[in-house]
């Protein structure tokens, strides 16, 4: 549904965090593996990434380059030891954490003394217009598109709760504050084509 451009924004996403060769990374949400994939091959081997998720589906589904570890685990909870990762990234699953503040503490226990975070994340535009816009196009179009290729008739039921998600999603200055309040320095945000945020942070 991204027209090809997915991987390629995720990698460049990945490298305008500042992710580099040789760096541990942990992914947490890896759900099917998209954001573990672009990262492994930043940093040049798999076996320097762990993927983490609630999901055992997921676990069992994701499709990443060889080496790559899979954990069960949540942003609240996981299976790393302190001070272990050099870079944390989560691809768009920002909206399922109910709690941010223990997902961040978290993510600050796992990184390393200036390790570095990069949250992907969808924001609900703004403009009353665009976010029209894009709501038409994920709850109408997209479940059209994505039933005539899964060919499974959940899709369309799964592509609009995706939207739901996006539009519920806690937002952008709530995301900012609870990074600073977890210790976070260097908190900005990025945003893409006005609707992909990229949330940046680095452990001091």
């Amino acid at each position: 549904m991204a027209l090809g451009s997915g991987s390629w924004y995720r990698r460049r996403a990945l490298q305008r965090a500042g992710l580099q060769t040789g760096m541990s990374v942990v992914d947490v949400g890896v759900g099917t593996g998209l954001v573990a994939r672009e990262a492994a091959h930043l940093v040049g081997d798999g076996k320097l990434v762990l993927g983490v998720d609630p999901s055992s589906g997921m676990i069992r589904n994701a499709i990443v380059p060889p080496g790559v570890r899979l954990a069960s685990g949540s942003a609240e909870s996981i299976p790393a030891p302190d001070e272990s990762a050099d870079f944390l990234s989560m691809g768009y699953a920002l909206r399922h954490i109910s709690d941010l503040a223990a997902a961040f503490r978290e993510f600050r226990r796992v990184l390393r003394p200036g390790g570095r975070l990069c949250l992907l994340e969808i924001t609900s535009p703004r403009g009353a217009a665009a976010r029209l816009m894009l709501k038409g196009y994920m709850r109408g179009v997209v479940p059209i598109l994505a039933r005539i290729v899964a060919r499974h008739r959940s899709v369309p039921q799964l592509m609009r709760y995706y939207w739901d998600t996006i539009e519920a999603c806690v937002p952008p200055k709530s995301i900012l504050d609870a990074l600073a309040a977890a210790g976070f320095v260097d908190v900005i945000r990025y945003v893409e084509h006005g609707v992909f945020s990229e949330y940046r942070a680095s452990k001091p």
